[in-house]
């Protein structure tokens, strides 16, 4: 039976989820079972990692620890975790080796390791499982405003153009431009003109596409259902590429798949990036990534409207808080109109 590229991802993290529980506590399931009803299994498979990298710390720097058997440790183990043990694991992912690996975590990674500590922590305090929650007094680490990159309105139309003329090109990505020009296209420009994430975008299958209406259902962050709508230049795009895309004969499980690869098969998420920093390299010396092509939709769009929480709505964020990092972005350009705007004195 087919899957579509959601239920494939749910699968492969599913199973991937079960892999690393087996290196967590056994009482971790009781965890997981109750984070199943509100969180996706991408978020799940992303809480196990963090918590095999923490109970990782305690096997091989805390001497209890060193000896014993880590999926047999009962919940009352959490009771033994102080404040001061959880600082300890923040300092110590700032750098630390596992299997011959050396990882790193700035600020923001720290930061998100320990809000699924907390959880964790917090899902058994809740529970009366345990007495306390150290995690939840550790101070957050002070995650730093990065200006979010991205491309003004000529670099877009450079970049489009770059795309549909192969210009700035070596002679062997040529050769590989003039048979994907249409798919890469109709992904770069969908991309700049709906501001979809790229995992939406790979998801999208041709049954997808409502051209009737100017709309694709996508599969937002956690699973919800979304109609995204797109203008006549997206519409373009799709449709010279669809043309080409229902002449081909894709890989077995493939055959409902909006974009396709050289091996015919579904389009991967890499396989994205690699194509928008190649041509993106044409058009800026800004380094540019599906997620920028998204900001600039979003900047775009709130420089058009005003209306942040048409944006937050637009962009599928949860939380407008998220959305107005695109309105911060847009700080240095609105103090310059507001410079041209106010006059001491009127010309003559």
């Amino acid at each position: 039976m087919s899957m579509t590229y959601h239920e494939q991802l749910d699968r492969k993290n599913t199973l991937k989820l079960r892999e690393l529980q087996a290196e967590l506590p056994a009482f971790a399931g009781d965890f997981f079972r109750a984070m199943e009803i509100k969180k996706a299994t991408n978020t799940r498979r992303n809480y196990a990692y963090d918590l095999s990298t923490f109970f990782y710390f305690l096997k091989t720097t805390n001497p209890y620890f060193k000896d014993k058997d880590i999926h047999t440790l009962p919940v009352s183990i959490l009771d033994m975790i102080q404040p001061v043990d959880i600082e300890e694991y923040l300092s110590f992912l700032t750098y630390y080796e596992k299997d011959g690996q050396l990882y790193q975590n700035h600020e923001e990674g720290k930061a998100r390791k320990l809000a699924t500590l907390n959880t964790f922590f917090g899902y058994f305090h809740k529970k009366e499982m345990i007495e306390k929650n150290a995690p939840s007094v550790v101070d957050v680490p002070r995650v730093k405003e990065k200006n979010i990159i991205r491309l003004d309105a000529n670099e877009v139309a450079q970049l489009i153009d770059n795309i549909e003329s192969g210009e700035k090109l070596t002679k062997q990505q040529k050769v590989w431009h003039d048979r994907n020009k249409l798919r890469d296209l109709a992904i770069v420009v969908t991309l700049l003109g709906t501001g979809v994430r790229v995992t939406e975008l790979v998801g999208l299958d041709i049954s997808d596409l409502d051209f009737d209406n100017g709309a694709m259902r996508v599969i937002r962050k956690g699973g919800n259902e979304d109609i995204v709508y797109f203008g006549e230049e997206v519409e373009e795009m799709l449709r010279n590429y669809l043309d080409e895309r229902l002449l081909m004969e894709p890989e077995p499980g493939n055959e409902n798949a909006l974009f396709i690869s050289q091996r015919n098969t579904r389009i991967t998420v890499r396989s994205v990036e690699r194509l928008v920093k190649k041509y993106a390299s044409t058009a800026t010396v800004k380094k540019i990534t599906p997620h920028k092509l998204r900001s600039t939709y979003g900047t775009t769009l709130y420089q058009e409207t005003g209306d942040i929480y048409l944006v937050a709505d637009v962009l599928g964020h949860k939380n407008v808080n998220t959305t107005r990092k695109h309105y911060a972005a847009m700080k240095e350009e609105n103090k310059r109109k507001a410079a041209r705007i106010v006059q001491l004195r009127e010309k003559e």
